[in-house]
């Protein structure tokens, strides 16, 4: 009996039975050309979080005691707790990854639970935490701005910066979920192994992206006052 055998029971999986596209020489040219495209599509990504960081450093310039101001209304405890759920998730997501390569596939799932797990806990801390008691008490962006303690007519920019910033990297997040998702039904139908992990290491990568956006945004919008 094979490795790989031993470790799904003697039962033939899925990924076993995967085929290349036709018009794919190989499989591994299929699989390098799929991580080529999503590193492409990263670098795109890329340039949308760096506009927003471009608009953070001319306004920041611009106005610095209203970003000042702004920043210091921001729960470092929370931004902190959410960029340790990020890293592990982080961990766990390439952990997934590997034991795709691995044929490890009770591991892969469990470690794609964990992510999924991260990734709503840090969506819940954002809402629950930040953006419902903030907007409530009237930090909100641009015409929506109603702090009644607001020291700088400027402000409302400040905050317009950080719901953009980290309501867009929020969706990012909503959007890995999804993809993580779909990766775990499949994998709980035995899709990926050592010849098919395609989808899951591009599905990583995306998630990778987002953890470093955060780590990006944590210390320009929670540290900097």
């Amino acid at each position: 009996m094979t490795t790989m055998e031993t470790k799904t029971g003697g039962k033939s999986m899925p990924w076993e039975s995967y085929h290349h596209e036709p018009h794919w020489r190989s499989a591994s040219d299929e699989f390098d050309a799929a991580k080529l495209g999503m590193w492409l599509f990263l670098t795109t990504e890329v340039l949308l979080f760096a506009g927003i960081f471009c608009a953070y450093a001319i306004f920041r310039m611009l106005y610095p005691e209203a970003f000042a101001n702004g920043s210091a209304l921001l729960d470092v405890k929370f931004g902190f707790i959410n960029t340790v759920v990020l890293l592990v998730s982080s961990f766990t997501v390439a952990m997934a990854v590997r034991c795709a390569q691995l044929n490890q596939q009770f591991w892969l799932k469990v470690n794609i639970y964990i992510t999924l797990f991260c990734a709503a806990l840090f969506v819940f801390i954002k809402f629950t935490f930040e953006y419902i008691p903030k907007w409530s008490e009237g930090k909100r962006p641009g015409a929506f701005f109603d702090y009644p303690f607001a020291h700088h007519p400027a402000e409302p920019l400040w905050w317009a910066v950080y719901y953009c910033g980290t309501g867009i990297h929020a969706l990012h997040v909503l959007i890995g979920a999804g993809l993580l998702t779909w990766v775990l039904v499949r994998a709980h139908k035995g899709i990926y192994g050592p010849k098919n992990y395609t989808m899951v290491e591009t599905s990583a990568l995306y998630w990778h992206l987002v953890d470093l956006v955060w780590i990006f945004l944590f210390p320009l919008l929670y540290l900097i006052h």
